[in-house]
Formats: C-alpha cells, sequence, structure tokens
C-alpha cells in the first residue's frame, strides 16, 4: 500500500510539473503575442498620428527638445532651436542632421511609407492653425531636401520667413515621408 501511496505521489508530482511547465509557456507565448501587437501598433500609428502631431506642434514657438520627443512621437523626429521664444526654453543643438545653415529652427518627423499628400494637408492645416499666412519668396539660396516634393515659405512675422517641406527619401525600413518646418536667421533686408 505504501508503494502504491508512494507511487501515486509521484505521478502526481509529475503531473503537476507538466501544468506548470504549460502554464508557463503559455504566458510566455502570450506576453510575446502581446509585445508583437504593441510594436506592430506603434509602427502602424505613424502615418495615422505624424502628420496630425507635426500640424499641431511644430509651429509652435514654445516647442522644446523635450516636448518634440513627447508630442511627436512615434514618428523619428529631428528638431534643434537655437533661438528659443522663451527665455524658459532652453537652446537645443540639432537632434538629427546638422543645422542647415542660414536657419536657427527645425521642427522635422519621418515615418515609414509615402505619405506625402497627408504630410501637405499637415503643413497647410498646421499653417492656418496658427494663422501663418502671408506668403514669402523661398529663398534661391535655401537648400531644398532631397525627395522634396512641396516646398513653401511663409512669414512668421514681417522679419522672420519658415520654410516648410514635404517629401519622401529612403529610411531605416525602406521609403520614408518627411514633414519639416525651418526657420530663417532674420536677413539684413528683412530687419
Amino acid at each position: 500500500m505504501e508503494d502504491r501511496d508512494q507511487s501515486d505521489g509521484q505521478v502526481q508530482a509529475e503531473e503537476a510539473r507538466h501544468r506548470v511547465r504549460a502554464w508557463v509557456g503559455l504566458h510566455l507565448l502570450a506576453m510575446v503575442v502581446f509585445l508583437v501587437i504593441v510594436a506592430s501598433r506603434v509602427t502602424a500609428a505613424a502615418p495615422d498620428t505624424a502628420p496630425d502631431a507635426f500640424a499641431a506642434h511644430c509651429f509652435s514657438p514654445f516647442l522644446t527638445a523635450e516636448t518634440a520627443e513627447a508630442r511627436l512621437a512615434p514618428a523619428r523626429v529631428d528638431f534643434y532651436d537655437l533661438r528659443p521664444f522663451s527665455s524658459d526654453n532652453a537652446v537645443s543643438e540639432p537632434m538629427g542632421r546638422p543645422a542647415t545653415p542660414g536657419t536657427d529652427r527645425r521642427c522635422e518627423v519621418a515615418f515609414d511609407g509615402t505619405h506625402v499628400e497627408a504630410g501637405i494637408d499637415a503643413v497647410l492645416r498646421g499653417l492656418d492653425r496658427e494663422g501663418i499666412d502671408a506668403e514669402a519668396e523661398v529663398p534661391a539660396d535655401f537648400p531644398a531636401q532631397p525627395g522634396a516634393r512641396f516646398v513653401a515659405a511663409r512669414y512668421l512675422n514681417p522679419a522672420r520667413i519658415a520654410v516648410v517641406q514635404v517629401g519622401t527619401r529612403p529610411g531605416p525600413n525602406g521609403v520614408e515621408t518627411f514633414i519639416n518646418v525651418e526657420r530663417l536667421v532674420p536677413s539684413e533686408d528683412q530687419n
């Protein structure tokens, strides 16, 4: 009888170990599936959210490097502001490419895929939202980015011009869309 009880105990212990392994395996599988879903949603969210985030934040003179990262995610962000509007904002050096000569601020989002029309719509909405509607000439020496399909300039005020660009270029995952605004340093003839 004692051998039978011991044998039954070993069988039950072995069954318990199998149940624990199955439980752990299922939980690991569930975590992997969850992470894959979250990662795919973040990647997929950029084309849906980046143009609107650009329109809502990139024309604000109060945007900083810290807030740009938070407000423009999950898009790839390139931002600098060498002459902040507010003394409360710190100067921020370029986060990505070097500063464009003749500019003191850049706000750019980039995201996977070809979404030029959505980018142009976002630029126009953002300009309209901020009341930036006085057209300006794009300076002849301003370097348009390779792949830019839309380039325009607007007066921010009588002494300041912003140049906006939308286009496509090679990105880390294939073709990416970029939406960009750069603030020009006032020239002598603008003062």
